[in-house]
């Protein structure tokens, strides 16, 4: 397999193809904007829940429990044309290592650090939060800081309530939060009550740190973030679907799982009370210098962790676009060329079926310059590309901080 996997790189100049990888959640209710089959979204059984997310550039596994293959979650190349050939991108990263990503992040991380999804919900997500780096060690897991973007192209509609709920207002006290937490068991907790809601806009983002108890919206959102699937719900009753006490302890230390003192320190509550929330954590998109026939903007930015770009590129236009470091991405609109492969948005895939809007270009391709046609004359093509922190072209300040 590892010759197959060198010629497949070395015909695809440094760009692979990637297989789309849809994930079911017991929870929650589906948006259908995944762009797969209606008859779709139950592929894997009832017991499984619905298809709401899509992994991109993946190479660890769902958190998916006891009913989950071994490898869900796992991203594949497509090793030919259909398909039917393929290897984790896991597998091929320790076959060609640094040929593939780059020797900064082998020697750093042993491999790829992040991975996108989009996850899509017709009703908000649950107030939860993930674990930082110390205390997702404590039960062997990796912290999870993440971002989000609202990609205009795949919200057709915004589901029931498209606002995300961040922290708690600045004046409430610890003591009210574990109040909540304490009747867990016995009653509907109310815990947004606590919060505070910002109104999704379309074509921007926020950063989101661990620690920070979060319920998102009900839009798709495509969320670069750290290897990792842990977290913790604050949270019983969200939009009438009751949350076990499993989801809110089931990362902590065995000795720990009833201890509301742990659990609460599992936040970052000066950040979670910060009065400057939006401006220390909302993303604006910010443009790039892309060459002629090209605009592009960072989307994902200013964290330690990940980054992100919207890249358009015009009717009828070719640009050779060029990237300090190796990165994943997704096609959302238009179709056209990307390097030597054919690229295009999907429509309606079935579940299993190959597709061409998926691409993990290596770093020496990504600084060589990727060649990017859009073969349509009325209609942009638009990729949205996620990168690991190595990457040094990622800004580190929001627009929206004071010098």
């Amino acid at each position: 397999m590892s010759q197959k996997v060198r010629e497949v790189f070395e015909q695809g100049q440094g760009i692979f193809r990637m297989m789309p990888n849809f994930v079911p959640r017991c929870f929650s209710k589906p948006g259908h904007r995944l762009r797969l089959h209606p008859d779709d979204y139950f592929a894997l059984g009832m017991k499984r829940g619905a298809m709401k997310e899509r992994w991109f550039s993946s190479t660890i596994v769902a958190n998916n429990g006891p009913y989950a293959a071994e490898d869900e979650g796992l991203s594949y190349i497509a090793l030919n044309q259909d398909g039917s050939e393929k290897v984790a991108l896991r597998d091929a990263i320790q076959e060609l290592g640094a040929e593939i990503i780059g020797q900064e992040l082998m020697d750093t991380y042993g491999g790829w650090p992040m991975y996108s999804k989009f996850f899509d919900n017709n009703v908000p997500l649950f107030h939860h939060l993930h674990l930082d780096n110390e205390a997702a060690a404590r039960v062997g897991r990796l912290g999870k800081p993440e971002a989000y973007y609202f990609p205009p192209q795949l919200n057709n509609h915004l589901g029931e309530f498209p606002a995300t709920y961040f922290g708690f207002d600045p004046d409430v006290k610890k003591e009210e939060v574990r109040a909540c937490l304490e009747c867990f068991e016995d009653r509907d907790n109310r815990i947004t009550e606590l919060s505070r809601a910002y109104r999704i806009e379309l074509g921007t983002g926020w950063y989101t740190p661990a620690g920070v108890v979060h319920a998102p919206g009900s839009v798709l959102t495509y969320e670069p973030q750290w290897n990792s699937d842990v977290n913790s719900v604050y949270e019983n009753v969200t939009a009438d679907e009751v949350n076990s006490i499993t989801s809110l302890n089931e990362n902590c230390p065995d000795d720990k799982k009833d201890d509301i003192d742990y659990i609460m320190s599992l936040m970052d509550w000066d950040a979670n009370v910060d009065p400057h929330y939006r401006k220390k954590y909302f993303r604006p998109p910010v443009e790039t210098d892309a060459p002629e026939g090209a605009i592009e903007k960072w989307v994902v930015y200013a964290n330690p962790w990940v980054g992100a770009k919207e890249l358009t590129v015009l009717p009828g236009q070719t640009v050779t676009i060029k990237d300090a470091a190796a990165y994943g991405c997704i096609t959302v609109q238009g179709h056209g060329t990307f390097g030597p492969h054919d690229c295009e948005a999907a429509i309606m895939l079935r579940y299993g079926q190959m597709s061409a809007d998926e691409f993990f270009v290596s770093e020496k391709a990504a600084k060589e310059g990727v060649v990017i046609s859009n073969h349509s004359k009325v209609e942009p093509l638009v990729i949205l590309k996620h990168f690991a922190p190595n990457n040094k072209e990622i800004p580190q300040k929001s627009p929206l901080w004071e010098d």
